[in-house]
């Protein structure tokens, strides 16, 4: 009687063990199931929604790394582990490209976007005219207009040859707060740092401390694109999986949820 109990646990634990080696075998499996995505720091909210989304629709975990477009593309160019690149502008994909750091069979303008000037969401400024007529500098009174450095920074970009078309970037250029991204942009502005930011449409419709007080004309600045490509030609099942999924109905209506064009 005690030797069938004692074989009975034998078994019982035999079973338990194999169990648990094929739950550790599949668990290490899916942790090395994973995508890895450069992206501009301004599709930070949109990305991560759509990475959780995607996460519960298939055993894989993606993996986000935001900072300004010219900061990652440079990364990648020196090696760095990425797996999808999406950019804030064409230019430095064309610098990855040119560089040969990318598959260019898989790029695709996948977004579009639009620049905005915003207040703190309590100031006094509700309304600003853009035109040539802006005085700036009394405006500020003494403070600066927070953006993403224009010597690297697309958004910072795009407000340099916005403010340029305007007749404004003579006045503004030494009033600027240029920030590493365009979310650090945003930050001084919602920390009161900043009376005035110029951003992009999409980073104030997430901010709750902020107001857009101006739209700048769309004819101003370079149409505001975001490409994504593939890093490596021989690309893991898992990146060009998740790049589709970019590229799909669902993920599509989160983009425009959070405000972007979608191509």
């Amino acid at each position: 009687m005690k030797l069938t109990r004692l074989k009975q646990l034998l078994g019982l634990t035999t079973a338990s063990m194999l169990c648990m080696a094929l739950i550790s075998s599949l668990s290490f499996a899916t942790e090395n199931q994973q995508v890895t995505v450069f992206a501009a720091a301004s599709l930070t909210n949109v990305l991560d929604e759509i990475g959780q989304q995607y996460e519960k629709e298939h055993q894989t975990k993606v993996v986000f790394s935001y900072a300004s477009s010219s900061t990652l593309a440079k990364q990648i160019a020196n090696g760095a582990p990425a797996d999808l690149f999406i950019s804030a502008s064409q230019k430095w994909m064309d610098y990855l490209a040119d560089a040969k750091a990318i598959d260019v069979t898989s790029r695709k303008t996948l977004l579009k976007n639009t620049l905005v000037l915003i207040a703190e969401k309590n100031s006094p400024i509700n309304e600003v005219a853009l035109n040539s007529d802006w005085d700036i500098k009394t405006v500020l009174a003494g403070s600066r207009l927070a953006v993403g450095d224009p010597a690297h920074v697309p958004a910072g970009q795009y407000a340099k040859q916005a403010l340029e078309t305007l007749g404004l970037w003579q006045v503004a250029d030494p009033l600027l707060a240029r920030a590493n991204n365009v979310r650090a942009a945003l930050a001084l502005v919602e920390q009161g740092e900043a009376p005035l930011g110029i951003v992009y449409s999409t980073d104030a419709k997430v901010a709750q401390k902020v107001k857009v007080v101006a739209t700048f004309p769309a004819s101003s600045y370079s149409p505001i694109e975001y490409p994504v490509a593939l890093i490596k030609q021989d690309a893991s099942t898992e990146a060009k999986s998740f790049n589709a999924y970019l590229q799909s109905q669902a993920a599509k209506e989160v983009f425009e949820k959070y405000g972007f064009g979608v191509n």
